[in-house]
């Protein structure tokens, strides 16, 4: 079974909402993880605008890297480039995969305007995971 891992800064929104969509995608062909170089907690927004998608988040945690580096990753997807840039390096014949999601918890305005950012993003992180199980994970 393949096992991939979701990477950003503080595992708290973009690799979280990623984790969510790949194993739905995945289902029981691959597991997957996600991390961040730091932990900030599973964002409250984050888990509401995947529940507005069906997905459920709120049983996530926020985890560091550091607490994979016995696992023999096939894939590793960075979320974006502070991560991809800060992930310490740990043996893995992982391949490596990249894509600088916007960081929805930094929206700003309304809480219409940031709510309508989330789900933005989320789609935008739907697209990605889909593409990515379709393609490499058989």
């Amino acid at each position: 079974m393949k096992k991939v891992l979701v990477l950003c800064t503080g595992n708290s929104c973009r690799s979280q909402i990623a984790e969510g969509y790949l194993k739905y995608y995945a289902g029981d062909k691959a597991e997957i993880y996600s991390a961040g170089v730091e932990t900030h907690g599973v964002n409250p927004r984050a888990i509401e605008t995947m529940k507005a998608d069906g997905i459920d988040i709120s049983g996530h945690t926020s985890n560091n890297i550091l607490a994979y580096t016995g696992i023999d990753f096939d894939y590793v997807i960075t979320v974006c480039d502070n991560a991809k840039e800060r992930c310490p390096y740990f043996p893995s014949n992982a391949i490596k995969f990249h894509y600088n999601f916007p960081d929805p918890a930094k929206a700003i305005g309304s809480e219409e305007a940031i709510k309508a950012e989330f789900a933005l993003v989320r789609d935008q992180i739907k697209a990605y995971c889909s593409n990515f199980i379709s393609e490499n994970i058989k």
